[in-house]
């Protein structure tokens, strides 16, 4: 199989050596050519993961058009706010049989919508069939030393999903299916933002309750958007909900805790975006959701405080007493109204 991956970032990067471990023919997409010609080179990517070695199998390029018209699959690993670019750019080297895969984790501030959909709508009613995504507890640091890991695709067509999770499963990365690809989504993307919220606790020195109780509440805040947007459920208590909750909320990895850390110590969203080279997909994210919930009269709470304090320059400790002194109720009721 040849497949593209489009994205040499970190998450893109380990999911090309992934992918040429199983001998598959892999061409790493960098927006960069400089990076990727560096890439081409030594076979390390210098940016990202810097301390892996690319298997001979990855021909990393930064010219589209050097992608081909015989791709099997196309994953693309590009941050939200760039993909339709580059799934519109990506388009001309596309078959109609070629498999689609998103792996990114946010919502198009613009327009609310999952990176699928945004695929969905620059490749025509002819791809429709042909689009998966990828999400779950999958730090791209851990799955590239080949560090067990597991992870959920979900697609329109069963038997796309059925083909990613083929392509995708190895000793070290155990591959579910799931039918609900707008819940996989949803609790990709929306996970990134309670996760911020984790990290501003971890920066204003609180502890451990308070880091539970933001997450089990921001699943509750998760699940509650996600079934009024047509998802399942069960989905958000799955690899894609509640695992990569406890992965992005916990681990030194996670760049949206990072981010939420530096904001409660007291930086500045501003400074803090300036100094980082790597997209931290809650920032963006937490703006697409706290416009779409107030759309659809969905109560976020905790989504609503994180964008105020990045935006708003809300100060944190104030975010965590409005929290706090919320009106009393009940907890199975909250599921369906309040935090």
């Amino acid at each position: 199989m040849k497949i593209a991956v489009l994205g040499a970032g970190s998450w893109g990067t380990a999911i090309a050596a992934l992918l040429a471990k199983k001998d598959f023919e892999v061409i790493l997409w960098a927006r960069d050519p400089h990076l990727a010609s560096e890439i081409q080179k030594t076979h390390y990517n210098p940016r990202y993961i810097s301390d892996i070695k690319l298997p001979v199998g990855v021909k990393a390029t930064g010219d589209l058009s050097h992608l081909g018209e015989n791709l099997d699959a196309a994953v693309f690993a590009v941050p939200s706010h760039v993909m339709r670019l580059i799934v519109k750019q990506a388009k001309p080297y596309i078959k109609t049989d070629t498999l689609l895969l998103s792996v990114t984790k946010g919502i198009e501030i613009e327009s609310r919508k999952r990176m699928s959909e945004i695929i969905a709508e620059e490749t025509g009613v002819d791809f429709h069939q042909n689009i998966a995504v990828l999400s779950g507890p999958n730090h791209a640091e851990e799955v590239s030393k080949e560090i067990p890991s597991a992870t959920v695709v979900a697609a329109n067509d069963e038997r796309v999903a059925l083909k990613f999770q083929e392509m995708f499963m190895t000793p070290y990365f155990r591959v579910y299916t799931n039918e609900d690809i707008i819940g996989v989504e949803l609790a990709g993307a929306t996970k990134n933002v309670i996760a911020i919220a984790a990290g501003i606790s971890d920066g204003l020195g609180y502890g451990d309750n308070t880091k539970a109780s933001l997450m089990t509440r921001g699943l509750a805040e998760m699940t509650r958007l996600g079934t009024v947007l047509g998802a399942q459920p069960l989905t958000f208590s799955g690899l894609a909900g509640i695992g990569d909750l406890i992965a992005t909320c916990t681990s030194r990895h996670s760049r949206n805790r990072a981010v939420g850390e530096k904001i409660g110590k007291g930086k500045k969203l501003a400074e803090i975006l300036e100094e980082s080279t790597m997209v931290a997909e809650g920032v963006y994210t937490s703006k697409a959701i706290f416009y779409l919930a107030g759309g659809l009269g969905v109560d976020v709470p905790i989504t609503k405080n994180v964008f105020e304090v990045l935006y708003q320059d809300k100060d944190p400790k104030d975010s965590v007493r409005e929290l706090m002194m919320r009106g009393p109720t009940g907890e199975v009721k909250s599921s369906q109204s309040r935090m």
